[in-house]
């Protein structure tokens, strides 16, 4: 499902009657807040329709062999499909739509202001976790700006931070490994080095030229110091490999109410799915098909092949449309899809602003 524009949809299904809608609708906003199933008696006092506990009884009959209710017990009531989730996404939820209260305050925790891209997009991640109650996550692709400034900081002993700043002021950090008992002028001689190369290149046509430099011994630095030039730019490397930089926080939500070994084990490896390279490329593949809020309820997106979770994302474009990222909250299928979908859209739009 792709959302161009967030909005209420008044139109019924294809499918459905009124009544049928209107039932569907109210078991599945049950799901969202409570997890149980809903009974016909429960539903005739809910409903703003006068109907019967055994009419009610008949439209959930004709719902469950549509594929749209399932019954977790013989005489329990009835809970959604994922068929019947994603019918209800699609045309029966009514969105909810963000205060300017709460569009400040996303805008300022993602303020660029004295913290590096890494902070911010991090932030984002924890913000969107935080607003769904549910993981977040933010994926930033590979970055093919040019350079413009980068800069050694020791640490303490062993340790130091190499800090990059993009042509387009993006500031970027990384802490390495540095050789012990290295002294505080080699530092600033490999910041020397690497900036007096600078010359308007992108980081792997910078590696490529250092790397070429160091092989033939033509750098005129001592071997601690092209140790630390070497290091430096490897810190970048090894990320932007895997086709970019996902950040995802708020994993122990989706674990705070498992207690079945096999769900735990089902959690884990989406975990593991998210940090491969095939995964991230994809979340950026969906993220570039799409012009606003996609969601995939269970196996849809083809990323992770489990049912009972949920993926929410749409793509951080800048004013050009040029995509930046890709922003999203992964939870279970009763996540609240009216919460989350108007969070997830702006947040979206002020990143693509704000790297744009």
């Amino acid at each position: 499902m792709d959302i161009g524009v967030l909005s209420s949809r008044p139109a019924l299904p294809p499918g459905l009657d009124a009544r049928s809608a209107a039932i569907l609708r109210e078991i599945v906003e049950q799901y969202v807040e409570t997890g149980d199933p809903v009974g016909s008696r429960t539903l005739s006092r809910r409903l703003p329709l006068s109907l019967s506990p055994a009419t009610i009884r008949n439209i959930m009959a004709d719902l469950t062999e549509a594929g749209l209710l399932f019954s977790p017990h013989t005489s329990a009531g009835r809970l959604p499909t994922e068929k019947g989730v994603r019918l209800f996404v699609d045309g029966l939820l009514q969105f909810g739509s963000l205060s300017e209260e709460e569009r400040e305050t996303i805008t300022r925790a993602l303020e660029v202001r004295g913290r590096s891209l890494q902070d911010m997009l991090g932030e984002a991640s924890l913000m969107l976790s935080g607003l769904s109650s549910a993981a977040g996550l933010v994926l930033a692709p590979k970055s093919d700006g040019t350079i413009k400034h980068i800069e050694f900081v020791a640490l303490g002993p062993g340790r130091a931070l190499v800090i990059l700043v993009g042509s387009d002021g993006q500031v970027e950090n990384r802490v390495i490994e540095i050789p012990s008992g290295l002294p505080p002028s080699a530092l600033v001689e490999a910041g020397n080095y690497l900036n007096a190369h600078l010359s308007g290149r992108t980081l792997d046509i910078l590696r490529d030229k250092v790397s070429g430099d160091i092989a033939a011994n033509r750098t005129e630095l001592d071997q601690l110091t092209t140790e630390v030039v070497a290091s430096g730019l490897a810190t970048w490397s090894d990320a932007e490999e895997r086709g970019g930089t996902l950040f995802i926080r708020g994993q122990a939500r989706l674990l705070s109410d498992v207690t079945e070994i096999e769900r735990l084990s089902t959690i884990q490896m989406l975990f593991d799915r998210l940090e491969t390279q095939e995964t991230m490329l994809r979340l950026l593949d969906l993220a570039c098909e799409s012009e606003g809020v996609r969601i995939f309820i269970g196996a849809e997106s083809g990323l992770f092949g489990m049912a009972g979770m949920s993926v929410v994302m749409a793509p951080a474009r800048t004013d050009s449309n040029r995509i930046v990222g890709a922003i999203g909250v992964i939870g279970p299928t009763r996540i609240n899809y009216g919460r989350i979908i108007p969070v997830v859209d702006y947040t979206a739009r002020v990143i693509g602003r704000m790297l744009g």
